[in-house]
């Protein structure tokens, strides 16, 4: 599965347009996670713990993660085909994967997420989005998640 020069481009392009929102996407993409699967809600211990009552848009936690997530996400994409393969900062590809395995994500899950990558990146760059941003989008979330899958392993 290559990720093409075009591919590349795309996602830079539609990154570039809604990084300095991201946190505003990143929580828009996760309460669209919640949205279709709200059972997604208990993998995650910020949520499950929460006492407060708070909707979930107005969560700290959830606010801080969700912006970390999506921005890691958007920038190994956008760094896919230069590295030749999935690069993460500020964590690595064998505590994404332990996280992952620790808390019991299966292919579900991360179907779901993808969806809702996408909705959330056609709805953040609606004047760009096309089947080809789609699809470049899709190959990179695919590499990254082939990545993590590699090392959940406990």
């Amino acid at each position: 599965m290559s990720f093409t020069e075009e591919q590349e481009a795309l996602v830079v392009k539609s990154w570039e347009s809604m990084k300095k929102d991201a946190g505003e996407w990143g929580l828009k993409f996760f309460l669209r996670i919640f949205e279709i699967a709200p059972s997604a809600k208990k993998l995650f211990s910020f949520l499950r713990d929460d006492s407060t009552g708070a909707p979930l848009h107005q969560n700290a936690k959830l606010k801080t993660h969700a912006k970390s997530v999506f921005v890691m996400t958007c920038e190994a994409a956008v760094q896919l085909r230069k590295a030749g393969k999935v690069v993460v900062r500020e964590s690595s590809l064998k505590r994404l994967g332990a996280t992952h395995f620790k808390y019991g994500v299966v292919d579900e899950h991360f179907e779901v997420t993808k969806y809702a990558l996408l909705e959330t990146m056609k709805e953040a760059v609606p004047e760009m989005w096309s089947a080809e941003m789609k699809d470049a989008w899709g190959v990179a979330y695919d590499q990254l998640v082939a990545a993590i899958k590699t090392e959940m392993k406990p």
